[in-house]
């Protein structure tokens, strides 16, 4: 069970594997399950202050003229 875990949590590269397949090791199953969720939900947390110049984040900011256009330009509806 713990291989598939640290499979999913690892898509995002080997350094999450390697982090929970110890996390697993070291800690009990309560214990790794609940770093591993915090973890999770801390990263979900933080990508909402993510910036990208030119693109609108999240939760605030407004495209570019110049990334509004290449949507338009993809045929692909653009967020104003």
């Amino acid at each position: 069970a713990t291989g598939s875990i640290a499979g999913i949590v690892g898509a995002g590269g080997n350094t999450g594997a390697v982090a929970f397949g110890l996390g697993f090791r070291q800690l009990d199953y309560y214990q790794a399950f609940i770093l591993m969720g915090s973890c999770i939900i801390a990263s979900g947390v933080l990508s909402l202050f993510i910036c990208i110049k030119g693109h609108a984040g999240l939760v605030t900011g407004q495209d570019s003229e110049e990334a509004i256009a290449a949507w338009k330009k993809l045929g692909a509806p653009a967020s104003t």
